[in-house]
């Protein structure tokens, strides 16, 4: 069965680690994406330097009130764990405050993955 590993990185610095255990434990692709969560949008909204009126990507343009929000599709629990215990080992314990948020979700099904991970690491593109 696949997997879909969801970690939401609160220190962004810690990205390039992230990736690279990763990419140790076989990982053949991640998708990231900047994001911010409510309680940094609303830490943001009682600033006394903001206009009083702000537009929400205004509010989002401060960089060290990002975070990363990574995704991957992984073959197996097995695989799973070793993509946590990757996770764990460059953070440390995620149930420690602001150590990020990491999420596994059922794939039902998946087309593409084995060409994406082919093209990540390095091989032929045309099959």
């Amino acid at each position: 069965m696949y997997h879909m590993v969801l970690l939401i990185l609160d220190d962004v610095n810690q990205c390039s680690s992230i990736l690279e255990a990763w990419e140790a434990q076989g990982v053949g692709g991640v998708t990231i994406l900047e994001s911010t969560g409510l309680g940094r949008v609303r830490k943001l909204s009682i600033r006394d330097d903001i206009p009083l009126m702000p537009s929400l990507s205004r509010l989002l343009q401060n960089r060290e009130e990002r975070h990363r929000t990574l995704f991957t599709v992984v073959e197996g629990e097995a695989m799973v764990d070793k993509v946590i215990a990757a996770t764990e080992s460059v953070l440390g314990d995620l149930e420690q405050e602001h150590n990020g948020v990491l999420f596994v979700l059922p794939v039902s099904r998946v087309h593409g993955l084995k060409g994406g991970q082919q093209r990540a690491r390095g091989g032929d593109f045309n099959g």
